[in-house]
């Protein structure tokens, strides 16, 4: 089954499109918004940004790791891996996450 739906919150705006095996998200943010703290303990997740500037933070327990987001930067953040994004401009940035992923929360 596929759906697509666009939910805003104060923290962003979403658009997601999800099947059995895979859910492809785009998130609109604002400057100093977040995609807070998370994992996803059996899937990857693959960002691909379409405009503005952020940081991708990756975690993977032996130091942070910070991407420069820009158009065209493409960052991983493997299965069971802590990461985050936030906005330094207004940000447009799509996921691909393998399913199922799982999620937890940091």
């Amino acid at each position: 089954m596929t759906s697509d739906h666009r939910t805003c919150q104060r923290k962003y705006c979403l658009r997601q499109i999800k099947t059995g095996r895979m859910t492809q998200a785009t998130y609109y943010m604002l400057p100093g918004q977040t995609l807070p703290w998370h994992r996803h303990p059996d899937g990857d997740q693959l960002f691909f940004t379409h405009e503005g500037e952020g940081v991708c933070a990756i975690d993977a327990g032996n130091g942070e790791e910070s991407i420069r987001l820009s158009s065209g930067v493409i960052a991983l953040a493997p299965k069971g891996v802590w990461h985050r994004i936030e906005a330094s401009s207004r940000l447009v940035v799509s996921a691909a996450t393998s399913q199922p992923a799982g999620f937890e929360k940091r």
